[in-house]
């Protein structure tokens, strides 16, 4: 059997279990979306220290040393997710979360030495959770906001692997990630834009071009981050960053577009909203 057999006899055999796993996430992530609350924040602030933990154990070389920073990464993480909740009722509680994680960083960055990205690990496992919590802190519009947000980063990787696939061309970075194309790009930007402005619509949005192009933005941003993650195990010559979800690798594989399209779309929504109006200055317009 020749090697492109090989590998649709592979992807088969995967489609089941990344099929089921697919469906549990995307009903666990609306279920905590719906809830909101402490809820919510919990369920992102362990993402986004499963994503921290898994950068730390990809980067860090010396198993000893890898668990040290591996614990002191966790931990600052799930401090900052609690801080960051606690901005509802303490104004304050954001800056605190926000040294938490420079303090954090330079922890990991001394018990990680010679392993100098390891540090990366706070940051990139906090974006998973900060911009998720903050949208949907917003009164008004929390859960719409994430709701959309959801609805631009799935239309994005749905979109991109259907219409790479079906399309194919020429390559969008063959270094970094062989298998994504132009055309999947391309059509995962275009499938965003169309569902974030029938989200955005739904909700009651009046001025939808603005959210049009900000749903661009974010799509791009979510692509960008997916291969930002491919070049970093490519670096460290690692086809998955874990063994966690079946047929999926680990949450760094599933959340690479999201924590960078979430930072973009909670930094337009919080410089027109402030902290707490952030879904609001998303898509109001």
């Amino acid at each position: 059997m020749n090697p492109p057999e090989l590998e649709q006899r592979r992807r088969s055999s995967d489609l089941g279990p990344r099929t089921a796993s697919a469906v549990v996430m995307v009903v666990a992530a609306l279920a905590a979306a719906y809830a909101g609350g402490l809820a919510f924040a919990a369920f992102w602030t362990l993402a986004g220290v499963a994503v921290g933990v898994e950068w730390a154990w990809l980067v860090a070389s010396d198993p000893r040393r890898r668990r040290l920073v591996a614990a002191a990464v966790a931990t600052t993480l799930l401090l900052a997710g609690l801080s960051l909740w606690l901005a509802v009722y303490l104004p304050s509680a954001p800056l605190a979360a926000a040294a938490m994680l420079a303090v954090g960083a330079g922890v990991v960055a001394l018990l990680a030495r010679p392993d100098r990205f390891a540090f990366v690990a706070v940051p990139y496992g906090a974006a998973v959770f900060v911009g998720a919590i903050l949208l949907r802190q917003d009164p008004q519009d929390g859960l719409l906001a994430i709701l959309w947000l959801f609805a631009v980063v799935w239309a994005t990787d749905i979109a991109a692997y259907f219409t790479g696939r079906a399309l194919g061309g020429p390559k969008l970075a063959p270094r970094i990630s062989p298998k994504k194309t132009w055309s999947g790009a391309i059509g995962g930007a275009a499938a965003a834009v169309l569902a974030g402005v029938a989200v955005a619509a739904a909700g009651g949005a009046e001025r939808l071009w603005p959210v049009a192009l900000i749903a661009l933005a974010v799509s791009i941003s979510a692509e960008f981050g997916d291969l930002v993650e491919s070049g970093v195990k490519r670096i460290y010559g690692a086809k998955d960053s874990s063994q966690l979800i079946p047929g999926h690798g680990g949450l760094m594989d599933r959340l690479d577009g999201f924590l960078f399209a979430a930072s973009l779309a909670v930094a337009i929504g919080v410089a027109r909203g402030g902290l707490d109006g952030a879904g609001q200055g998303l898509l109001r317009w």
